[in-house]
């Protein structure tokens, strides 16, 4: 199969699952279909919820990390995600831009790597070339540009250091609601 051929069966496989199987209610059809047939390495207990759109084939998920509903994950570039990584909802993971200084529009990116323990806040943006240490925190809505050591607390646009986080992080996570909803099994 020639170059150009091979491109669209990639671009199409990526293409129903963010159109198709992102937006269907089984965990295991979801998680088999990112497994299986784009090849995406995701750890034990990870759960990826629906409505996550992902571009790219550079991106590794550890073991007990929640990617929760609507995040925007490229990974053109690369994207790193550890294990026990909470990713809020509607939040973007970008690895690949624009360089604002060139005439010609350039491309310019970096692997984004988020450590054990992170913790993304609703609707923040993590842009390209950053790394976030173990146990990092960014607040909603925040917009990191930079990279911050382990157990930083950010927030803002740009992010800032607004705090420190415990160092004695004990946690595995599992987060594995019905449908799409915040309903889990052992609720009452």
């Amino acid at each position: 199969m020639k170059v150009a051929g091979v491109k669209f069966v990639v671009a199409f496989a990526y293409y129903f699952y963010n159109n198709f199987v992102t937006n269907f209610p089984a965990y295991f059809i979801r998680h088999f279909y990112l497994r299986r047939i784009l090849r995406i390495p995701i750890g034990h207990n990870t759960a990826i919820h629906m409505g996550c759109f992902f571009s790219g084939r550079k991106i590794t998920i550890g073991n007990n990390t929640v990617i929760n509903r609507n995040c925007f994950l490229d990974a053109r570039v690369g994207i790193e995600i550890g294990n026990n990584v909470s990713i809020s909802p509607d939040s973007y993971i970008i690895s690949l831009g624009h360089d604002p200084q060139s005439p010609e529009f350039a491309t310019k990116g970096g692997i984004v790597v988020l450590s054990e323990n992170v913790w993304i806040g609703i609707r923040a943006t993590i842009l390209p070339g950053t790394r976030l240490g173990k146990g990092c925190v960014v607040g909603a809505a925040a917009v990191v540009t930079k990279s911050f050591d382990d157990n930083a607390i950010v927030a803002g646009n740009p992010a800032q250091k607004i705090g420190e986080r415990t160092k004695d992080l004990r946690y595995n996570l599992s987060y594995f609601p019905f449908f799409n909803t915040d309903i889990l099994p052992e609720d009452r």
